[in-house]
């Protein structure tokens, strides 16, 4: 028996924004157990639908959506706005994890004439104010960085695991870092943990070379499994989502990738989380062309030996989808109603 999101189970004038309207990229779902709702972040708000929202063309900002069946979600809210902080540009990939209590935003930054670099924001709401730990950044010194993302080992240490950019080394890398408790600084030398040529499925991403990475996100198999997602490009030219496995099950590896990619038709930059029923969820976006992002929500099946898509629920794929697919997909967007195996609300 599926649930059903339809419009009569929400309040639409609370959340008006359907999963199929929302324009993303990178989509990070965090699932907040105290307020019992679902947040995502966004670093652009749709102004032609919601022309009342508010926006600050003089700095960066970061918006916040919430929403509490997944598919309904609220206007865009600024949640970070830059004012002093050194960063303006390239307010990439947010996401946002609880650590001790609060909650902590990972992103990229970039200014005119410097590197792009992954540090942290903190706030006591999932809605913020974000405010920056410290003005420098987590990254190294010296690296063209993306994609930061936490991970908890096993002794409770946080890292920083992020790409060091194709863009600079040709063959894009995937690093950790050990931080303070804070999150606010590195307290150790990065580590490569593998670069993307050694990817199984993934293909040069660009005419010129290089090879891309993008988009980790670590995740424990119910057996005790370290797996990490990650993206790239295929041999025929669509984002795609793989993952690799650590083979001694902690964030130094050594890491065995998957031979095949868990979905390859232009959809990319993926994460994980379990919904208020107990389902687990991947989101990711698609088609990987900027104005045509949308959210693609799949329940997944995991084990002790690895993971598997069950359902796409969204339905943006129908109209979307790319690389071999892309013959395959309707002129016109889906319009059947989005449900759930489990009731997202729990």
């Amino acid at each position: 028996m599926r649930f059903y999101c339809t419009d009569d189970t929400v309040d639409l004038e609370q959340y008006p924004y359907h999963v199929r309207d929302v324009h993303i990229s990178d989509p990070f779902i965090l699932a907040d157990p105290k307020s019992r709702c679902y947040y995502t972040y966004v670093q652009f708000a749709d102004t032609e639908r919601f022309p009342d929202v508010e926006t600050d063309k003089e700095h960066g900002v970061f918006y916040v959506l919430e929403s509490k069946d997944l598919i309904h979600w609220s206007k865009p809210q600024i949640c970070f706005r830059q004012n002093n902080f050194w960063a303006d540009k390239d307010y990439w990939a947010p996401e946002v994890h609880i650590w001790k209590g609060r909650y902590y935003l990972f992103s990229s930054f970039r200014a005119d004439g410097h590197y792009r670099k992954c540090q942290c924001l903190v706030s006591d709401s999932p809605k913020g104010p974000f405010e920056p730990i410290r003005q420098e950044a987590v990254t190294p010194d010296g690296w063209q960085s993306l994609d930061g993302t936490l991970y908890v080992d096993r002794s409770g240490k946080p890292w920083m695991v992020f790409c060091h950019e194709w863009l600079q080394v040709g063959d894009g890398q995937i690093c950790a870092i050990p931080m303070s408790d804070d999150l606010g600084e590195a307290i150790g030398d990065p580590v490569i943990l593998f670069r993307a040529s050694d990817g199984k499925w993934n293909a040069k991403g660009a005419k010129e070379g290089g090879y891309v990475t993008d988009g980790p996100f670590l995740h424990r198999l119910p057996g005790g499994k370290l797996i990490m997602l990650w993206s790239s490009f295929t041999e025929k030219g669509a984002y795609a989502v793989g993952y690799a496995t650590s083979r001694f099950g902690d964030i130094l590896g050594p890491w065995d990738q998957e031979s095949e990619p868990l979905y390859a038709l232009d959809g990319g930059h993926a994460m994980l989380f379990y919904t208020f029923g107990g389902q687990l969820m991947m989101a990711c976006h698609c088609p990987n062309d900027h104005p045509k992002k949308r959210i693609l929500l799949f329940e997944m099946e995991e084990d002790k030996n690895g993971l598997h898509v069950v359902n796409e629920v969204t339905g943006n794929w129908f109209h979307a989808a790319g690389g071999p697919a892309k013959g395959w997909v309707y002129k016109q967007p889906c319009v059947e109603i989005p449900s759930f195996a489990k009731d997202p609300r729990g």
